[in-house]
């Protein structure tokens, strides 16, 4: 009897036994070939993330087209009664998935992430057969149908495996983790919010639903056990933390929000701050004015297209943070989970874009009035804010950038944007970039104003003009500005004559961006405006145009070579740390014999030699130092020194191809 009791209690157990989340990165031993290819006998085999960029580019030709991935997937037949799910952090633009031939799902739009349910597909025991269909090609009814910056086709983030209890938080929820963090209060006295949570299970079947909120000093600051009952709806489980230790960019404090559903648990990192725009139209965080010094950052890199690597993000990061800027965009759309993470690590304020873009090139159309392309917009922002409202750092949600058109139609839908936006997440502002006057700038909560002047239209000292327009007709407006131009290393031009317009930004000299940013820098009025951006911090693709480049990075394309200008902006912004840095470097052979020399300090005026002789310098503006035209010939030795900082560069003044 004994006996028979013991193998009755082993099989009870056996029938309620629970299985915890797990998590398998998928990234290697797929198969990739061109969808025109017509077969697989030429596939190649890759290793994700990807994108056909690197598999067939040319300078400055992007291939519109679409691309097949494949791989084997065993799954165990100890699996069998689990829930398998697959999602794919990044695929540009278009991916419909397939698993033992059956189609799973469609996902439309390059920048956020996507999961579907593969469990009634799967075959146990044995191998399964994932299929992925890409498709980068232009299409009316999926946003952005204007850009000017490349859109590189292929799977270019992370794919996972995701192996769940039946009952379980859903990966299915608009990309996210299944867990959203919310905040409704935010004071130094207390934190009041809620955490949403996507269930999974049988329909009306109960569950305990645990939530813990976990203090920086891993102190379980709050917890909550309520039961919930599965019906598809979210459940919204609100939470309270007393004495909070608030996330800023001088105290990135951050807390672990963990959701315990039976066996199954997800845990997400996040902050609380409190976001305002003050009556007098200035930004704040936690009550704090913060004045922004932003970077536009785009998605790619020479040589790995928008495939970018976790050390490639951190060494990203660490170029922006030696400039001294405090905070970045994303432009058109959210990057990888990963790169919002550093920031919330490190204080760097961010910017998300939607995708809701229009380029500079005449013939775009960037807004079509369809149903299709409307609800196209509304479920991408539904992905980027949901997928990375949890970041304390993303202090503001972009909903469209440089439209041209102001017709009733686009107006309306921008206003029903703002308004998802608000309902989704209340706590932030909503932001714009505008290059038009009209009634397209009273939507959003702040608008940036993406300014050429100078540079595409009238004379550098016309942005003091500009600037007073706005104080004496605008001033009542919470708005920052934007500000750009090309330029190009080792290309030099002494004399300065504004280039408007034009497909071939790849002529135009570094020594005229150096002046265009320059002349911002001298006249910006940070009176005026909350913040400024600076498009862009790197050069990134843009293969509509001659060379597949748009120039106007403060880095080159590859990263890695840090234009004069960037310099200009770290003498100027970075407080951390003393620069001193002799500009024109990368156009170290030069023609003329008369020549002004120049020197971007943060720490005071320096002095200057040329051959060994004192060389008197100016100031001219604040950070920048020049000298008067001195005469040279044959190669010359500059040094600069102030206190214990130095630098050098040789200048040879001759005949450039006689040189080569």
């Amino acid at each position: 009897m004994k006996r028979y009791l013991l193998i009755l209690l082993a099989l009870t157990s056996l029938s309620i036994t629970s299985f915890a989340r797990e998590i398998y990165t998928l990234n290697n031993d797929w198969r990739f070939f061109f969808k025109e290819e017509n077969s697989s006998d030429d596939a190649r085999y890759i290793r994700l993330p990807h994108t056909w960029h690197n598999d067939s580019y040319v300078a400055g030709i992007n291939r519109s087209t679409s691309g097949n991935y494949e791989r084997k997937l065993y799954v165990p037949a100890e699996w069998q009664g689990r829930r398998l799910f697959l999602r794919f952090c990044g695929v540009q633009s278009v991916a419909n998935v397939f698993v033992n031939g059956g189609h799973v799902g469609e996902h439309r739009g390059g920048y956020t992430a996507f999961a579907f349910e593969i469990t009634e597909r799967i075959e146990f025991g044995t191998d399964n057969l994932l299929q992925v269909l890409v498709s980068n090609a232009h299409r009316s009814d999926i946003l952005p149908t204007s850009s000017e910056a490349t859109l590189y086709g292929g799977i270019y983030r992370d794919v996972e495996l995701i192996v769940t209890d039946k009952t379980a938080i859903s990966p299915l929820y608009y990309g996210t983790e299944g867990v959203m963090v919310h905040t409704t209060s935010v004071t130094t006295e207390r934190v009041d919010g809620r955490v949403d949570i996507a269930l999974l299970g049988k329909r009306d079947a109960s569950c305990i639903v645990e939530v813990d909120v976990v203090s920086p000093d891993g102190y379980v600051a709050t917890t909550k056990s309520v039961k919930a009952k599965i019906d598809g709806k979210l459940l919204s489980v609100p939470f309270s933390v007393v004495n909070p230790e608030l996330w800023s960019p001088s105290s990135p404090n951050l807390y672990t929000v963990k959701v315990t559903v039976g066996e199954d648990a997800v845990s997400v990192v996040t902050g609380f701050m409190d976001v305002k725009v003050t009556t007098d139209k200035l930004l704040t965080i936690n009550g704090k004015h913060s004045y922004v010094r932003g970077v536009n950052l785009y998605h790619d890199c020479a040589s790995v297209g928008t495939a970018l690597s976790e050390k490639q993000y951190g060494r990203d990061l660490r170029s922006i943070q030696d400039m001294g800027a405090t905070a970045l965009r994303s432009m058109t759309g959210p990057h990888a989970q990963y790169l919002y993470e550093e920031c919330d690590r490190r204080g760097l304020l961010v910017w998300i874009d939607t995708p809701l873009t229009q380029s500079p090139f005449l013939s775009d159309v960037a807004y079509y009035g369809t149903s299709a392309f409307e609800e196209n917009g509304r479920e991408q922002l539904r992905e980027i804010l949901l997928q990375n409202c949890h970041h304390p750092s993303v202090v503001m949600w972009g909903l469209f950038s440089t439209l041209r058109g102001c017709s009733p139609e686009l107006l309306s839908y921008i206003r029903s944007l703002n308004a998802l936006a608000k309902q989704l997440d209340a706590s932030r502002p909503t932001v714009a970039c505008s290059n038009r006057d009209g009634d397209i700038n009273f939507i959003t909560d702040l608008i940036v104003w993406q300014q050429s002047v100078g540079w595409v239209q009238g004379d550098i000292e016309d942005v003091s003009v500009w600037q007073q327009s706005l104080r004496d007709n605008w001033s009542h407006l919470r708005q920052g500005i934007c500000y750009g131009a090309g330029g190009t290393l080792g290309q030099h031009n002494e004399s300065f004559v504004r280039r408007g317009g034009g497909n071939t930004p790849h002529r135009i000299p570094e020594s005229w961006q150096s002046r265009f940013h320059e002349g911002y820098a001298r006249q910006v009025d940070e009176k005026l405006f909350w913040g400024v951006w600076l498009d862009a911090m790197f050069d990134y693709g843009a293969s509509r145009y001659d060379v597949g480049i748009k120039n106007s990075g403060l880095v080159t394309f590859d990263h890695s070579q840090r234009k004069d200008a960037y310099h200009l902006y770290k003498a100027l912004w970075n407080r951390r740390a003393n620069t001193l840095y002799i500009a024109g470097k990368s156009s170290d052979v030069r023609m003329r014999t008369k020549q002004l020399l120049k020197v971007y300090s943060s720490c005071g005026e320096p002095t200057l030699l040329l051959n060994g002789d004192t060389v008197a310098v100016r100031s001219c503006q604040p950070g920048v130092f020049v000298s008067d035209t001195i005469s040279m010939s044959g190669t010359n030795e500059i040094k600069a020194f102030v206190a214990d900082r130095r630098d050098s560069m040789v200048l040879t003044i001759g005949n450039y191809l006689r040189r080569q």
